[in-house]
């Protein structure tokens, strides 16, 4: 199985980028990311998973159980700005229409029995922190971690500057050891803010059973199935990541590399 799944050109109905739990090889995680033009519509049903739309760029119109939000999004790049996003439970059918001349648009899903009210996530509510110091200082924003409903989902955005280090020290979430560590997939979707932009992840284990140095480009998406996950920004090259994350319990505790832990005091 490749960790890395590389950019394509859009599909006839705009899809960018496809992982599911088959695709992974795993249980939890499910990403698709789409680039829409004005009057395009995307119609899903949630089924038997929830579902957080993240609004990558570009405005749409969102009808979902119900509800009817005419105008979500604004931000004209994922570097400018905070997200809108929508939370929708399972067993929801759910519309997005492009409004703006073109929308890019994340799902991020995972599987859920009741999940949560359906809600309208405004950048207001996003909280953000400064994380690391030096070049390992990054902003993390959280969408849909903890503090928000849900059932086994959780989902943020990080902007890291180039030449920076990110997801560091490096630190793992592969084991159920709770309240030590929990077991989550995850994905990472990466863009850069120039479009030759590069940056390097690498996924490894104590054991090096897992050792992989991945060359990352603009709108590749990188799976993260086990072991220590750190990221590089290349020098000039400002990095932008989307995480989603699932396991069988919905809480982000991880472990550190204790080669680099002493990084943390």
């Amino acid at each position: 199985m490749s960790l890395l799944v590389s950019s394509t050109a859009p599909a006839a109905d705009g899809c960018l980028v496809r992982v599911t739990p088959e695709s992974a090889g795993w249980r939890y995680v499910g990403f698709e990311a789409y680039r829409l033009h004005r009057g395009a519509r995307l119609e899903r049903e949630t089924g038997s998973r929830e579902l957080c739309l993240v609004f990558l760029s570009g405005r749409a119109a969102v009808a979902a159980a119900g509800v009817k939000w005419p105008e979500v999004g604004g931000r004209e790049s994922v570097f400018e700005g905070l997200p809108h996003s929508v939370y929708l439970p399972p067993g929801t059918t759910f519309a997005v229409e492009a409004v703006s001349a073109e929308l890019e648009i994340a799902l991020c899903w995972a599987p859920a029995e009741t999940g949560s009210e359906p809600v309208l996530i405004a950048p207001g509510d996003c909280r953000v922190e400064r994380r690391g110091s030096g070049v390992t200082e990054r902003e993390v924003r959280n969408i849909l971690m903890e503090e928000r409903p849900a059932e086994s989902l959780l989902v943020t955005e990080v902007i890291t500057p180039g030449g920076h280090w990110s997801s560091y020290p490096p630190h793992k979430h592969d084991t159920d050891d709770l309240p030590r560590e929990a077991y989550l997939e995850e994905t990472y979707y990466h863009r850069t803010q120039r479009p030759e932009g590069v940056a390097v992840q690498l996924l490894y284990t104590e054991d090096r059973d897992l050792d992989e140095a991945l060359r990352v480009g603009d709108g590749d998406t990188v799976l993260v199935p086990r072991g220590y996950h750190p990221v590089s920004a290349g020098p000039g090259y400002d990095l932008y990541y989307l995480n989603v994350m699932a396991g069988p319990v919905r809480t982000w505790r991880v472990t550190y590399d204790p080669h680099h832990a002493w990084q943390l005091a």
